[in-house]
């Protein structure tokens, strides 16, 4: 996300870090702009950190939530 951007952003997804990659990569093929938010272990030691949350704009929510429970889906089936 371009850093003027002044949208509001919302967490859409919180796991482990390889898991938020995947989410992010899912949300980014279906024109999805997101980011990782972590803590501040991560900058010292990257993947310990052990939750990440995976952030669109507010407006991009509902979407994004879609795009993830039809992954959630078809993981279940």
């Amino acid at each position: 996300m371009k850093e003027e951007d002044n949208s509001r952003l919302v967490e859409v997804f919180n796991g482990s870090r390889w898991e938020a990659e995947l989410i992010k990569g899912l949300l980014e093929s279906n024109d999805i702009e997101a980011l990782l938010k972590d803590g501040l272990m991560t900058a010292i030691a990257p993947y310990i950190s052990p939750t990440v949350s995976v952030m669109v704009k507010e407006e991009d929510y509902e979407s994004a939530m879609e795009v993830i429970r039809s992954r959630s889906k078809a993981d279940n089936d």
